[in-house]
């Protein structure tokens, strides 16, 4: 089994993977009369094949145990898929770079600080979501049209966080009022 220590998520860590979605370290410009920050492209949205679309939608995802054990990595080879939390959660991010098989020694494992979202791009081997502390919910947008656009490859994976980093129980949480 693979073991892996997430680290912090930062744009150049993740660079060969995708982008990171974070407004604290992007350019904006004013809109709507000066009172809108718009911060612009922040991700490449990537729709391939034919009758290819973007779609938003909304996941609602349960917390996972860390250490946390996976046994495949999945793939969107026709499109980019983004995840952006809605309520500041938490997730890990476990990739691989695109290719038809998983070369062991070029996975990866990220946390994020609960500000950040993440653009998987097309073909990028990843886990599937992975809140942690509590439910999440996430703005997802990803490929939609004709066509298989999700693989799966096993491969064994144990993924934990650095060292003092803690993560609070879900029956802890439902304990605090």
């Amino acid at each position: 089994m693979l073991e892996l220590e997430a680290c912090p998520l930062t744009p150049e860590a993740f660079a060969p993977f995708g982008d990171v979605i974070d407004t604290r370290t992007s350019d904006y410009f004013h809109i709507n009369a000066g009172r809108t920050r718009r911060y612009h492209d922040l991700a490449r949205v990537e729709t391939l094949g034919e009758q290819a679309r973007a779609l938003i939608s909304i996941f609602v995802s349960q917390p996972v145990s860390v250490p946390l054990e996976l046994d495949f990595l999945e793939r969107h080879p026709q499109g980019s898929q983004a995840f952006v939390p809605m309520h500041e959660e938490r997730f890990l991010v476990v990739v691989a770079p695109p290719g038809d098989t998983i070369d062991p020694d070029s996975v990866r494992a990220f946390v994020t600080d609960g500000r950040q979202g993440v653009n998987y791009r097309a073909g990028t081997w990843h886990a599937i979501q992975s809140v942690l502390e509590r439910e999440g919910e996430f703005l997802v947008v990803d490929r939609g049209g004709e066509g298989n656009n999700c693989d799966e490859h096993p491969i064994g994976i144990r993924v934990t966080l650095p060292e003092g980093e803690v993560v609070a129980s879900t029956s802890e949480q439902e304990e605090t009022p």
